[in-house]
């Protein structure tokens, strides 16, 4: 089977692949190796699929449903395959293979077709958090995970450097609240680092699972972040959108037992991060979106 990688997934890693990577090239020979080694039967290559990876649904030998997964060393897969490992299943997505080659992953097999975003928008903001309260657990001992003071100290300096005039007032904003909340941060835990609705999908034995975490270790507020900016191009065209918005903070604070203005504080940094990012890569349409919300917060 050829292994072609979605146009989603090529657009993607050509916005953020360093100059001479020649990972995509090599991804076909790559995943035509993992299905060999494992002795996989190929039925699909997921579509739209991933930003960040190739996702293949597979069977084992034994014919049991399974998903490999392929991802660029900047995609972090090996400190997704330790946080899935430490989960252990637990509000996750299992990990049928605790080791194996770096940046190649084999999971169980979830709904790929079906995410929590499926329901009506009340419904799947209450099934979402109720996914992420599961995941929110005492982290490893040691190192093993970046913490949110790291990880958003380097996205601080590249929204120093890549803002212009026009997103500086918001890049202030964003980084003084960042200041503010690393002065007394509440007690750490594993945290999914990318959630939202899109990353939580239907299982068997458990009605929704999470899936595709960028792990980090901090306070939980950090996690909440996408969630609030879930489904945003709605938000934005909506007349009541910063009223929305302000509901959404203070109703996820609110049931997951977490201060709102920790809520809106990571929402806005995370927002403002984004969209300097998107503008950076030359997504302007996705830029505009993102500060306009954060506008509000």
């Amino acid at each position: 089977m050829a292994f072609e990688p979605p146009r989603r997934l090529v657009k993607a890693l050509g916005e953020a692949a360093p100059s001479g990577d020649d990972w995509l090239e090599k991804l076909p020979e790559a995943a035509q190796q993992a299905v060999a080694l494992r002795e996989l039967t190929v039925e699909r290559v997921q579509v739209p699929g991933g930003r960040s990876s190739l996702v293949v649904l597979v069977r084992l030998p034994d014919d049991t449903p399974a998903v490999l997964k392929l991802a660029p060393g900047r995609a972090r897969p090996e400190s997704e395959r330790a946080a899935l490992a430490h989960w252990d299943g637990l509000g996750a997505v299992r990990l049928l293979e605790p080791a194996g080659a770096e940046g190649v992953l084999l999971l169980e097999r979830l709904h790929p077709d079906v995410s929590v975003r499926s329901l009506a928008e009340a419904k799947s903001m209450l099934e979402a958090a109720g996914a992420l309260r599961r995941l929110w657990v005492e982290p490893p001992a040691g190192p093993v995970f970046e913490t949110v003071a790291e990880r958003t100290g380097r996205q601080a300096e590249a929204m120093r450097a890549g803002a212009d005039a026009e997103a500086a007032p918001l890049v202030d904003a964003a980084l003084a609240v960042r200041d503010e909340l690393l002065a007394s941060p509440p007690e750490s835990r594993l945290l999914h680092g990318t959630f939202r609705q899109s990353k939580v999908l239907a299982g068997e034995r458990s009605p929704w699972l999470a899936v595709g975490p960028d792990p980090v270790v901090g306070e939980c507020a950090f996690d909440l972040a996408r969630l609030v900016r879930d489904r945003v191009e709605d938000v934005i065209a909506s007349p009541s959108g910063s009223a929305i918005t302000r509901r959404r903070v203070k109703r996820l604070a609110e049931s997951l037992d977490l201060d709102q203005e920790r809520v809106r504080g990571w929402t806005l940094f995370r927002a403002v991060e984004s969209g300097v990012r998107a503008r950076r890569v030359g997504r302007s349409q996705d830029a505009e979106l993102l500060l306009e919300f954060a506008s509000w917060l």
